[in-house]
């Protein structure tokens, strides 16, 4: 079965080792030591981030370490980025609306 990015990112424990490699590579047991769960739980997880690209692994030796696909990550932001431009809309509106109901009251 194929993933997709946005079936990894849905699970609180995914975002959350994407957060920790973000900004280091890790090994598996250096992740684990950061989550109250078991090894095999993270490995668990490692496996569904590597099969949506969104992870990568590099062998050093005997070890294996995981680092962010930052490109992949694009595909997360160019999705996002359709409802922020509504969101900025709907806050610009708010704005307007608040100032112009400022203004009245000051009358």
């Amino acid at each position: 079965m194929r993933r997709d990015v946005f079936q990894a990112i849905a699970d609180p424990t995914r975002r959350a080792i994407i957060a920790l490699i973000a900004l280091q590579a890790m090994t598996p047991n250096a992740i684990a030591e950061n989550f109250n769960t078991t090894r095999q739980a993270v490995s668990k997880h490692l496996r569904v981030l590597t099969e949506c690209e969104l992870v990568k692994q590099e062998y050093q030796g005997r070890e294996i370490y995981y680092s962010l696909e930052i490109e992949k990550m694009k595909e997360i932001d160019k999705w996002l980025d359709q409802y922020r431009k509504i969101w900025e809309t709907k806050f610009n509106q708010l704005d307007e609306l608040l100032t112009k109901m400022k203004t009245q009251a000051k009358k």
